[in-house]
């Protein structure tokens, strides 16, 4: 199966490739239980959301209100993964509160499908 040096043949081969399906496996899996039930975001829910708890800052058309916060007409910070801004949204960062135990997963990206409208 292996040859002397552990390093080529056809059995080497053949583990490569079963843990290289393994590993992806164990990322889906991983995806899987982080992700739990999200789906794509409502943007119409996300719209209410948004004006109750985000446009006194960013603004009612996203044209930011205050400063340092991301003008989301501008397309500012919109360009990273909804799992990366859910978990700033989450956390909050210098005057922006977090918003986690306010929002849920399900609200927060739904308040992302409608920034992502927004330009």
């Amino acid at each position: 199966m292996f040859s002397k040096t552990g390093m080529d043949g056809p059995g080497f081969s053949r583990f490569i490739d079963l843990m290289k399906l393994f590993a992806t496996l164990l990322v889906a899996a991983v995806a899987a239980g982080f992700s739990g039930d999200l789906h794509a975001g409502d943007m119409f829910k996300g719209r209410q959301l948004y004006n109750s708890h985000c446009a006194v800052c960013h603004g009612a058309g996203g044209q930011a209100t205050m400063p340092g916060a991301p003008s989301f007409a501008r397309q500012e910070r919109i360009i990273k993964p909804d799992f990366t801004l859910l978990a700033s949204i989450r956390t909050g960062k210098n005057a922006m509160p977090a918003f986690q135990g306010i929002l849920t997963d399900r609200d927060i990206l739904d308040v992302i499908a409608y920034i992502r409208t927004m330009n």
